[in-house]
């Protein structure tokens, strides 16, 4: 069974990520799984919108569940799914081209670590980001570890794939889009910088930054002043910081 779910279908598991993805409505779900030894209370959102969307619902030994999960700490409560709808790059330049307001795009350069993809996409829902583009290659996917990590926020995103991260950028340029990269070896703070109207905010790697390729694309580069010993954050740490302080100023 798991050979088969594996090949054909996404796992989802956790409460936050079953229940937001049912929220969500942009996956297909064939089955819920939850665990004879469930808990009453929260459970019951899960199943009356399973109910309610005639998706079926079974009760099931926790090993079964373990088994599925790799032993992860699921929850009691698993889901076979579609996997999470992800869009191609270029699309977002249409949508900017036909929005009527200033958009906030996000743009993870390799961000490796689920964990990391996971609490940038939560916080990005949070401050206003209207379109959040990965690389397909060398970077972590959307899957159910991100979706878990982000607390179930990854259900509701509009995620897209990139195949050529500096062609896209330029591509944003020449439809009104200033692109920002944030470089901890960069003159400009981003405190000083205006990050109003159209505009992309690039997110380098956890261990290499921005590539000097994209680097070159973009139009500014910002750094966050710190003090003290250390002198660069965390990926996702950094990322929250850049995109408040947008979400600040276009308030």
């Amino acid at each position: 069974m798991k050979e088969k779910v594996k090949e054909k279908n996404d796992i989802l598991f956790g409460f936050h990520s079953v229940y937001e993805a049912l929220k969500a409505d942009k996956r297909k779900f064939y089955s819920i799984l939850i665990s004879k030894n469930r808990s009453a209370g929260r459970m019951e959102k899960i199943e009356t919108i399973a109910r309610q969307r005639n998706i079926k619902i079974e009760m099931v030994d926790p090993d079964l569940l373990d088994k599925m999960t790799d032993f992860s700490n699921h929850q009691g409560l698993a889901a076979n799914t579609s996997f999470f709808p992800i869009k191609k790059a270029a699309e977002v330049v249409r949508l900017v081209q036909e929005k009527k307001e200033p958009c906030f795009i996000l743009i993870l350069e390799s961000i490796e670590d689920p964990h990391n993809l996971g609490a940038l996409i939560r916080t990005a829902l949070c401050a206003g980001v209207d379109y959040i583009l990965i690389p397909k290659d060398r970077s972590a996917v959307p899957s159910s570890t991100v979706s878990r990590s982000s607390a179930g926020a990854m259900e509701h995103a509009d995620i897209f794939y990139i195949t050529n991260t500096a062609s896209i950028l330029r591509a944003l340029k020449e439809n009104g889009v200033w692109v920002s990269g944030l470089d901890a070896g960069a003159d400009t703070s981003l405190f000083e910088a205006d990050l109003t109207g159209n505009i992309a905010l690039v997110i380098g790697g956890e261990h290499k930054g921005i590539r000097p390729l994209v680097k070159k694309e973009c139009d500014f580069l910002l750094s966050i002043p710190n003090k003290g010993n250390i002198n660069s954050l965390n990926a996702s740490v950094a990322g929250g910081i850049a995109m408040y302080e947008a979400f600040r100023q276009r308030r």
